[in-house]
């Protein structure tokens, strides 16, 4: 990757530097399940408490050489399957599993290159950005595609019309920003000339787009759906339908470099715990939102259960 991902937070081009190097869908159209999916899906029977299976540990295989680990919790609800995954890990070996609060982000990224969190499930984008810079990250495989929509104003068509307008995030460098800035690099603007960039928490930009303040706002669930359910903007990239965002991994699976170097054994069981509780999300939504609620990690079960249907969890095996 070229150490032009490093300045992303004036505008690089991820998507033709970098996002391009995704591996494109190979999504087969087949009525049956094929002996993978039959076996992966069985592999569901001790999959773990949360849809009222038991959890086992899988003996024939090397214990994990830790049995504390260190996840990450940050606002999105996307990233449940990391939530979820809780009540699988003791079936890997795990008797000490702790979520360690980092507000989200860059803050999350920081804190598996610096060995405060182990593994846990970040976004694609600015992961890449960490990595090339020389965080000691690696990615150990993708959960979902989509779960950014970009609201705009009504003075807003596509995204080009964004030039010469205030697009909201949350900060320079977050998911959303990068995010954005793919998209305009990716339709011939100049994210560090064309648009201006204001900061904002989540619910700030979403009161000042409904009072057309700003023209912008890259929105990550549960933001999307209470921007649909208050009918503030409208919607002119949904990266879980819209090519070529729909074609790539969003959130991924990534682990601190050290941790995978002591602890292989731990670090495949735990991406297996995690990459169970995709399939549970995908297999049981409503199970998963409540989960979500209850835990404190949302307020609102509608919300959270819109998010746990719309999002591709189902299709992380179908990605090369």
């Amino acid at each position: 990757m070229s150490k032009k991902t490093a300045q992303i937070g004036l505008g690089f081009d991820p998507t033709v530097e970098n996002l391009k190097a995704a591996r494109q869908t190979k999504v087969e159209n087949r009525r049956g399940w094929t002996r993978r999916e039959f076996l992966s899906r069985a592999a569901l029977a001790g999959a773990g408490s949360i849809c009222g299976l038991q959890s086992h540990s899988h003996a024939a295989e090397p214990p994990p050489e830790t049995t504390k680990l260190r996840l990450a919790h940050s606002p999105a609800i996307c990233v449940a399957p990391n939530y979820i995954a809780e009540e699988l890990l003791p079936g890997e070996g795990f008797t000490d599993v702790r979520y360690v609060r980092t507000g989200g982000g860059v803050a999350t990224m920081k804190a598996v290159a610096s060995g405060q969190v182990d593994l846990s499930m970040l976004f694609s984008g600015p992961s890449l950005i960490q990595i090339d810079a020389g965080d000691p990250i690696v990615i150990l495989a993708g959960v979902h595609v989509g779960c950014f929509e970009l609201f705009v104003s009504d003075r807003v068509r596509s995204i080009r019309d964004l030039k010469g307008k205030t697009a909201a995030v949350i900060g320079l460098g977050t998911s959303p920003h990068v995010f954005l800035a793919s998209m305009v690099s990716y339709v011939g603007l100049d994210p560090r000339k064309d648009i201006h960039w204001v900061t904002h928490p989540a619910a700030e930009s979403m009161r000042l787009l409904s009072e057309g303040k700003i023209d912008a706002f890259m929105a990550f669930p549960p933001e999307p759906q209470e921007l649909r359910a208050k009918k503030i903007g409208h919607v002119v990239v949904n990266s879980m339908m819209d090519r070529p965002w729909s074609q790539y991994f969003c959130c991924m699976v990534a682990a601190n470099k050290e941790f995978i170097r002591k602890h292989p054994a731990a670090t495949k069981r735990a991406l297996r715990a995690i990459l169970r509780a995709t399939d549970i999300t995908a297999r049981e939504p409503e199970r998963v939102a409540r989960f979500l609620v209850e835990r404190g990690y949302t307020k609102n079960y509608d919300y959270a259960l819109q998010s746990m249907k719309e999002i591709p969890y189902g299709m992380w095996r179908q990605y090369d």
